[in-house]
């Protein structure tokens, strides 16, 4: 059986198909379109960091990689069902929703359900949101310094200023199928920045002969779990993106190459690295480049996708805040004003906050965690032990139960020893002052 096939979300269901529900759209993502935007929310950020990662670690962290990778496709895949679940026994999924995951959420354990959603959703996305912003506007920084033939004195906490306020206008966008190039340019910048930095890597081999390897420890090998999680934690803008397809039940397809590019862009970065700087690896493996020409290349490739991706990871929090304060689903001045201040927002804790490992450790190995790995798992079995006698019924064979369970055991234990080891590293390893206290921070 093809790959795409086991995983299509109309196989659990006995009878009825979202199909034979009637949902359909005459306009919406494709299945490569919804792909793009998949791998353009979660690429960029994450493979700067991995190589670092998988130093700490060594190959346990290659396996690690290859693990969660499977792990997080698959729970996309389920969280995907869940949406399918909800069309398919309540018709006012099918119209426009502007929270579907807090939605998945409710109709599984009730508003308990949708308030632990919705939290983790919007700090996560908040979180990825302030990393992208950081990051663009370091990339932005050292750019500028480097290749302006007068050094600018623009400090960084400034290009953040600057960032910020061209990007805001771009939030005022409706939903994701109102702004799909962004998640096209946001794929094609950051695959061939992989490729570049690939590249820049095997030509610093013989910079690098005499590096040392990386003594491991317990605590690494938990900042690397939060750390490889964020690289593949899209989890919480899955079933925003998959109600915005022409046909959302093929949206498991849209995952399966969407995990693919990732371990092609992700794995050959992450060993290159791990292989060749070894102990002088940097949190960002940019900054470790030295090949000059790829160097500056990848780099401007990476911000630009962290500039699309911005647009992408803030819009869900968008139309959720719009749905609470009952602000209209068309473009008005009350939408202009939320997302404007939703952006200001995100500029004041990057300026309190300036140091991107910090927020990618933390976010990574607390929300995240449970959106990708506890969540999909707990509500598909939720739901599908739901019956009534006009619902179609969904089966779920004894070693699903078994490796579901297993996924949120491994969630709940990592994600609590993650946001510990990230925690305790804010405390005792970042000395951060906000960008207010010294507006002269030049970097993070």
């Amino acid at each position: 059986m093809d790959i795409v096939e086991l995983y299509d979300e109309s196989t659990p269901f006995k009878a009825g198909s979202i199909q034979e529900s009637g949902h359909a759209q005459k306009k919406g993502l494709t299945v490569i379109t919804a792909a793009l935007f998949l791998v353009g929310e979660m690429a960029g950020s994450g493979v700067l960091a991995l190589p670092r990662a998988v130093v700490d670690t060594g190959w346990n962290g290659v396996v690690m990689l290859l693990l969660c990778c499977a792990v997080a496709g698959h729970n996309g895949i389920m969280l995907g069902r869940c949406w399918n679940i909800l069309q398919l026994r309540w018709p006012e999924y099918r119209d426009h929703v502007r929270d579907p995951y807090p939605a998945i959420g409710e109709r599984a354990y009730g508003k308990v359900g949708k308030v632990a959603v919705s939290v983790c959703v919007n700090v996560t996305l908040f979180g990825v949101a302030t990393v992208f912003l950081l990051l663009a506007a370091e990339n932005l920084q050292t750019l500028v310094q480097d290749l302006s033939p007068h050094r600018s004195t623009f400090s960084f906490c400034f290009w953040l200023i600057i960032l910020a306020g061209a990007l805001t206008p771009f939030t005022w966008l409706g939903s994701p199928k109102d702004f799909w190039p962004a998640a096209v340019a946001a794929t094609v910048a950051t695959v061939l920045a992989c490729v570049l930095m690939f590249i820049g890597v095997l030509v610093d081999i013989p910079n690098f002969k005499h590096t040392k390897d990386q003594e491991e420890d317990i605590k690494a090998v938990f900042l690397t779990f939060g750390t490889i999680l964020f690289a593949f934690g899209g989890a919480s803008t899955f079933p925003t993106i998959q109600h915005d397809m022409k046909e959302p039940q093929k949206f498991s397809r849209s995952v399966v190459l969407a995990f693919a590019a990732l371990l092609l862009m992700y794995l050959p970065v992450s060993i290159a690295g791990f292989l060749v700087y070894k102990s002088e690896c940097d949190n960002n493996v940019l900054t470790t480049l030295t090949a000059g020409g790829l160097k500056y290349a990848s780099l401007i490739l990476i911000t630009l996708h962290l500039i699309f991706a911005f647009i992408i990871v803030i819009n869900p929090v968008c139309q959720e805040l719009e749905e609470r304060f009952r602000i209209a689903n068309r473009f008005g001045v009350f939408r202009i004003l939320l997302r404007t201040l939703l952006v200001g927002l995100v500029l004041f804790t990057g300026e309190s906050l300036p140091h991107f490992g910090a927020i990618l450790s933390l976010v990574g190995g607390s929300t995240i965690t449970c959106l990708t790995f506890v969540f999909p798992s707990l509500f598909y079995l939720k739901l599908s032990r739901q019956t009534s006698p006009d619902w179609p019924e969904v089966e779920v064979q004894p070693y699903e139960w078994a490796w579901h369970i297993e996924f949120i055991l491994i969630g709940v234990v990592g994600g609590i020893a993650s946001t510990y080891s990230a925690i305790d590293g804010i405390a005792s390893g970042f000395q951060v002052v906000p960008c207010y206290v010294n507006m002269t921070a030049a970097n993070m």
